[in-house]
């Protein structure tokens, strides 16, 4: 085990590896160290386990897409949960790359959201949060858009199945074909939501045929002249996800989430059974308080 100092507040403590050396987080050989950082009333914290992956300089690969990937590596293992993110000059130091090189890599980074430059803090983890209204009819797809952070989704399902949950929520025979579309929603690259949501065939069917990496559902039914909804109701509950859920969308072991079910309507006809699992620590819901509004807190039956 051998100690190096890691700065802000942090001291390392890595394994040397069956090679021995010097123990430190190099680029040319794989090491991992645990960082211990101090609070503000001098308690130690962590550890974290640190991992610098070597950079191969054989490979045709680039080296700042090499570095972009350890680090997307790094982020997902929760390494910079506390918010701080190495300087240049620490990855140049780890790697041992040029300052180029690192620049490179987190000018991609910061392409995709993960990271940004603050004036003043250097390189950051982008942590956006995004805040939507209750009692209002709205767009997963344009709150995060709106935000000025680009939404994307990847499909895990898009067909025709029967439902008898979802079809008894629109009114239609347990046997009714519905479309289902089911998404990750990702905000700059990172995974905020599982949205899955069930129409009839009907109507929907041709949805079947849209590319749905950056776009939204009512848009798409507009386009093909199908009923979009105009009112309903949604119902928000805390949950912990399902393991399946729980890895989409980059959870720990029982961290909570938000669960929203949605009926969509156009006028008197169901259009939309919708059920979404959010990140809890990237979306807020706000209500206001209005003359003649109501608002309900209605206990748990138990």
């Amino acid at each position: 085990m051998h100690a190096v100092t890691a700065g802000n507040g942090y001291e390392a403590q890595g394994d040397q590896g069956s090679g021995g050396g010097s123990g430190r987080m190099s680029g040319l050989t794989s090491s991992c160290a645990y960082l211990y950082g101090t609070s503000a009333r001098g308690r130690r914290l962590g550890p974290v386990r640190v991992t610098v992956s070597p950079l191969d300089r054989s490979s045709p690969l680039p080296l700042w897409a090499q570095l972009e990937t350890d680090l997307r590596r790094r982020l997902d293992d929760g390494e910079f949960d506390d918010g701080r993110f190495p300087t240049d000059l620490e990855l140049t130091t780890d790697y041992e790359v040029s300052r180029h090189t690192v620049r490179e890599a987190i000018r991609h980074l910061n392409k995709t959201g993960l990271l940004k430059r603050e004036r003043g803090r250097g390189t950051v983890i982008n942590r956006a949060e995004f805040e939507q209204s209750l009692g209002t009819l709205y767009s997963l797809f344009q709150s995060v858009e709106s935000a000025g952070v680009e939404q994307t989704s990847e499909v895990l399902e898009l067909s025709i199945v029967t439902a008898p949950e979802a079809a008894a929520h629109l009114e239609l025979p347990d046997d009714a074909e519905l479309v289902v579309l089911v998404r990750i929603r990702l905000a700059g690259g990172a995974p905020l939501a599982v949205d899955r949501a069930w129409l009839p065939r009907e109507i929907a069917e041709p949805l079947l045929d849209v590319d749905w990496s950056h776009t939204a559902l009512y848009a798409e039914l507009a386009k093909i002249d199908a009923p979009v909804p105009n009112q309903g109701w949604e119902r928000l509950s805390p949950i912990v996800p399902t393991a399946a859920d729980r890895e989409r969308l980059g959870l720990r072991r029982n961290e909570a989430a938000f669960y929203l079910e949605r009926l969509g309507c156009r006028d008197d006809r169901r259009i939309e059974w919708r059920t979404t699992v959010v990140r809890g620590d990237r979306f807020r819901f706000v209500t206001d308080w209005t003359a003649g509004s109501v608002t309900a807190l209605r206990p748990l039956a138990t």
